[in-house]
């Protein structure tokens, strides 16, 4: 691996883009309370999450032993219910590192030390088992989640610890990442196992640069090298505590889990979505640090399947409902796709992770694609209803009255009983700062980064040197970046700036003046002296884009979507009236992009001629009769960003259309 590459904090960006700011604004001043309000069971009409009650309830077993219960002071809602606290500490940290708030810290601390009531002397932290039966821990690795749980405690408290300067989080989850590998590893008397749910193999690997401690990136990279080996550990497991089969009897099998080959043999993404993507972006994580090049090519493989084949022009992951799964190559069904918010957001962690491991505009179009378009759409613009299920076709009346189509909602939901979804939006948002930028080395030389166009001030540290990154944008909207550079002294290095594939021409300044660089994959290259000052100015043509999809796609053949930048458009009953599946457009159709402040937060909006079959032509009571042109009225079209869907009147929507 000749590249390899950092990110910047999120305590070191300052994002003032007009697009992402107002979103993380109402992370802050909206979503975060709202979901502190949800963890506390406070919000009207919503599922319960009994989330903080199950802490309140571990600590006070703790406290006063098992026997101060009352009969209904029991564990309530999933295994995996703490890790919703903290995924919300998480954002917490985040927001707090670019905008500091003393009442919400003080709030997160006192979340914190309820944390702390409910760690055990050894350090082992996980309410449900404190609750039901301690004696059963680390019996059932496959379906439990206990190590899921571990890995969002740690996640959220390297966070934390970066965004304060406080330790106290810090310590408790390495007081429990110690306890879990005093119990599993490679070593004679442990447990030779690894998680049924991934994400802690990432979490050790940032934990490790938290602390310097290598046990903790020796320990991700066993979890990864371990899984799939033979004797499979998941039967073994289920054979030694009886625990349930789970999904060996279906047609998924231990692939569900990722685990029924090692991972270097897995060429094809299979089984639950979310799963599979972050324990792809571990593998990526502990490839990088450890400099293994077959693990990273393994990881590529998986990804460019993903990508290139079972992806969503949404970026929408994780096509089917049983298993919340991947399905096949080119099987993307757009009414009863899956596509949950959490594997959109995994999406982009296991892009940025590519990133990490060298330049790819593929893998920085996907994460941008994911991010503007899939990620977004989980969430109302007032940031209080969510989507865990992500269409990209809807009728209301289907998702109520027919089966298949049941896991889909129509319109956003105030919480979930599993309520992963919320917080890992507010999470990923909250740091979206780190997600523009990354920085190291090629070949030796040093090399700075430009993967997504958000306006802001970045601080990057360069090759030992503080280099500071300005950038104005006026991304997804137009076509028009600039980047300048704050350094105290000129300094050599190459700069690597995106050409996004959805940009028709590009024009390339640098001070004013023509800027030569060379353009190499899907990057333009600078490499020359750079003094504090120096200005690169990129402006981009955005013109509608009429896409189709490979033919191998059945639900898609014959028909079109639309797109303008990274956004993806749709068609909502709220502009073009229902029984949308009538309307069709030419591939050649003019379009007028309008740009309303007025909608939808500000958007830009998107029209053009199209027609619709005249359903009412139909005029005999057959259901089908012999094959005659359809009578067809001309229509206007009217496209909003796939996002913003169902922020208005509740309706019917589609992504794509016929074509005529």
């Amino acid at each position: 691996m000749d590249t390899t590459m950092t990110v910047v904090p999120p305590g070191s960006t300052r994002i003032h883009d007009a697009f992402w700011l107002p979103k993380m604004e109402t992370v802050r001043t909206q979503m975060i309370p709202y979901q502190w309000q949800a963890l506390n069971d406070l919000v009207p009409g919503a599922e319960p999450s009994r989330c903080i009650r199950n802490f309140r309830l571990a600590a006070k077993v703790l406290a006063q032993g098992r026997e101060s219960l009352a009969p209904d002071e029991t564990h309530s809602g999933f295994v995996f219910q703490d890790s919703d606290l903290y995924k919300w500490l998480e954002a917490v940290a985040y927001t707090l590192s670019w905008h500091p708030d003393a009442a919400l810290e003080e709030q997160a601390d006192g979340a914190i030390s309820l944390i702390a009531s409910a760690q055990m002397e050894d350090g082992y932290l996980d309410t449900y088992y404190v609750l039901t039966g301690i004696e059963k821990r680390f019996t059932n690795l496959k379906d439990n989640h206990e190590l899921y749980c571990l890995g969002h405690l740690v996640e959220s408290a390297v966070a934390y610890a970066a965004a304060t300067g406080k330790d106290r989080y810090l310590q408790i989850a390495r007081r429990a990442a110690d306890c879990a590998m005093k119990a599993i590893g490679p070593e004679e008397g442990k447990i030779h196992g690894y998680p049924g749910h991934p994400i802690l193999e990432m979490a050790l690997v940032r934990l490790f640069h938290a602390t310097g401690a290598r046990c903790y990136l020796d320990f991700a990279a066993y979890l990864i090298n371990e899984r799939g080996k033979e004797p499979l550990f998941f039967e073994e497991e289920t054979k030694l505590h009886g625990n349930r089969p789970s999904w060996k009897d279906s047609y998924l099998q231990y692939q569900y889990y990722q685990a029924g080959m090692p991972l270097r043999s897995q060429k094809i993404a299979q089984g639950h979505a979310v799963r599979a993507l972050y324990l792809y972006s571990g593998m990526a994580d502990v490839a990088r640090e450890t400099g293994d090049a077959a693990l990273l090519e393994s990881c590529r493989t998986l990804y460019k399947d993903i990508s290139c084949r079972q992806m969503y022009v949404t970026g929408n992951v994780g096509q089917c409902a049983h298993g919340e799964s991947f399905s096949l190559d080119y099987d993307l069904p757009n009414a009863l796709v899956y596509g949950e918010t959490c594997a959109q957001i995994a999406l982009v962690f296991l892009s940025h992770r590519m990133l990490q491991c060298g330049i790819d505009a593929a893998a920085a179009d996907c994460m941008e694609r994911a991010l503007y378009n899939g990620v977004l759409s989980g969430a109302s613009l007032d940031g209080t209803a969510f989507f865990y299920v992500n269409p990209l076709e809807v009728v209301p009346e289907l998702t109520k009255a027919a089966f298949p189509y049941t896991h889909v909602k129509a319109v956003r939901q105030k919480w979930f009983g599993c309520a992963c979804c919320p917080p890992n939006f507010a999470r990923l948002l909250s740091s979206l700062g780190s997600y523009v930028h990354t920085a190291g080395s090629r070949a030796g030389k040093p090399l700075l980064a430009t993967h997504l166009f958000i306006a802001g001030s970045y601080d990057v540290q360069l090759d030992g040197t503080a280099v500071g990154v300005d950038m104005e944008s006026s991304w997804p909207w137009e076509g028009d970046v600039q980047v300048s550079f704050r350094m105290k002294e000129a300094r050599e290095f190459t700069y690597a700036l995106r050409r996004p594939r959805s940009a028709a021409s590009c024009t390339l300044m640098l001070n004013g003046n023509a800027c030569p660089a060379e353009e190499q994959d899907g990057y333009f290259f600078i490499r020359r002296t750079f003094r504090s000052g120096d200005c690169i100015r990129l402006q981009m043509e955005l013109p509608v884009r009429v896409l189709q999809a490979n033919p191998r796609v059945r639900e898609d053949i014959g028909k079109l979507c639309v797109s303008r930048g990274p956004i993806v458009y749709c068609l909502e009953e709220a502009d073009n009236g229902s029984s949308l599946h009538a309307l069709s457009m030419s591939r050649t159709a003019p379009f007028t992009a309008t740009w309303r402040a007025d909608l939808l937060g500000g958007v830009t909006v998107l029209s053009c001629p199209g027609k619709r079959v005249r359903l009412d032509s139909w005029d005999s009571g057959d259901l089908y009769r012999e094959a005659a042109a359809l009578p067809e009225d001309d229509v206007t079209l009217t496209w909003i960003p796939y996002y913003a869907w169902d922020n208005r009147t509740p309706g019917e929507m589609r992504v794509w259309v016929r074509e005529h």
